[in-house]
């Protein structure tokens, strides 16, 4: 048994030998092979050259060269000399084509030259219409272009023709969704997601898509967890806010908003629509405070946006006029409370006794007995919060309201104005119309610390 140790021991050490001898060798042929690559391309340059030195329109030069430029993916130098082969290829039967066009249009699509690449991908489409790469190409450069119209069909025939390449459906998603077609965008981004849950503008478009496709609580999850991404936060924030909005949870919107004014480096345009809904936001909540310092702020740094000197002046107003401001945006229960301390004063030492009141989105009206030293009647008020202007037909309607209830009179208040139409209409009829003015003078008797 001793014997045998001796021969294991030897055969050990040959093995290592000849293993050693392998990976040198092998190391030795990688390093000619590479040698050998790189003396081959430096000949290819060399000799293309001096080719094009003699002539730029070798075409055997640009050939060679283009082809070693746009293997090795050098997109900046292969595009000169693709775009030189197409132009002389009708004169140099030398020269292919279809691979001088479609080459030409991928090379300028790499180094940003979208219109540039029309040129050879539109020519390489008319050679070879069921090619997936002219397909694909030419509908991305449309798409950079954002000529989505153009680009859908020719990414879709790209799937139909190749349905492995997934890059291939984040741009027919992204581009269904940026031509407003959100329904039908979605399949193609959940697809594209799917392979890369991590691409933050696939989850806002299809966060967008949902919510535009009448799917606003899915598209709210996602929206919120892109609230801090520095590209699609702000966005995402606006978008948050405005659902929550619009579900009357102000005060988990105006978080929304507030988050996204911390991405000072978001387009203005988007903080500015962010300052907007959160200052209505703030006028929600009856913090006109707030509210108008961030109006001023949009006024200073767009200004002329949209109604924002009206809001402004409007809400100072409202902030010298305590009463004032109940009536316009202070809860129904408080306008009610308000409406019925205007009845009780308005003929002065006037018996007033309320017989019922009817609140409803449009208008609050007060059915009242009135009984005075010298008359007594059934008295209606009818109550608007509108600002805007209040035409005859609304007048007409509450005239016909007065024949229904047999009321002898009625009264109409508005904080805004009436039409010359609504003026004419009352003229002899038992209708008072009292407009902003009128109803401040009203408001004014009222104590506005103790109104109720």
């Amino acid at each position: 048994m001793p014997s045998i140790f001796p021969i294991i021991i030897a055969s050990i050490v040959v093995f290592s030998v000849i293993a050693l001898v392998l990976i040198i060798s092998g190391a030795r042929r990688k390093k000619i092979n590479s040698n050998s690559t790189q003396k081959n391309r430096q000949t290819i340059i060399r000799e293309a050259t001096k080719k094009l030195s003699q002539d730029p329109h070798n075409a055997a030069g640009l050939i060679s060269l283009g082809e070693l430029y746009y293997k090795e993916q050098l997109w900046d130098k292969a595009y000169p000399l693709y775009d030189t082969l197409l132009g002389i290829a009708v004169a140099h039967p030398e020269v292919d084509i279809f691979t001088a066009a479609i080459r030409q249009g991928i090379c300028a699509l790499k180094i940003n030259k979208h219109e540039d690449s029309f040129k050879g991908l539109i020519q390489a489409r008319k050679l070879q219409p069921d090619n997936f790469e002219v397909n694909f190409y030419l509908g991305q450069a449309f798409y950079l272009n954002k000529e989505y119209d153009k680009a859908i069909p020719l990414l879709k025939k790209a799937i139909t023709i190749n349905k492995e390449v997934q890059e291939t459906y984040k741009y027919v998603g992204l581009a269904l969704y940026k031509f407003h077609n959100f329904r039908e965008s979605l399949p193609y981004l959940k697809r594209a997601l799917d392979l890369n849950p991590d691409d933050k503008e696939l989850l806002f478009a299809m966060a967008d898509a949902m919510n535009e496709s009448s799917n606003g609580d899915k598209a709210l999850k996602i929206f919120m967890h892109l609230r801090p991404d520095p590209e699609f936060g702000a966005k995402s924030c606006l978008s948050a806010g405005i659902i929550h909005a619009n579900a009357n949870q102000h005060d988990k919107a105006i978080l929304d908003f507030e988050i996204g004014l911390k991405h000072t480096q978001a387009p203005l345009d988007i903080l500015t629509n962010i300052r907007y809904r959160l200052a209505h936001s703030y006028l929600a909540m009856s913090d006109i405070t707030r509210a108008l310092n961030i109006l001023k702020e949009i006024q200073q740094t767009s200004p002329g946006f949209k109604d924002v000197q009206a809001l402004i002046a409007r809400y100072q107003e409202l902030t010298q006029n305590a009463n004032l401001q109940i009536y316009l945006i202070s809860s129904q229960s408080d306008f009610i409370a308000l409406c019925r301390k205007i009845v009780t004063i308005y003929f002065g030492k006037a018996f007033v006794k309320i017989i019922d009141i009817t609140a409803t989105n449009e208008c609050t009206e007060v059915q009242t007995e009135i009984e005075t030293s010298k008359w007594e009647d059934s008295v209606i008020f009818r109550f608007y919060r509108t600002t805007g202007s209040t035409g005859e037909l609304f007048v007409r309607e509450f005239h016909s309201r007065l024949r229904d209830l047999k009321a002898g009179r009625g009264l109409c208040f508005t904080a805004g104005t009436y039409t010359e139409e609504a003026r004419k209409f009352i003229e002899g009829r038992p209708i008072d119309l009292i407009d902003k003015s009128g109803l401040i003078k009203i408001l004014n008797k009222i104590d506005s610390k103790n109104p109720f």
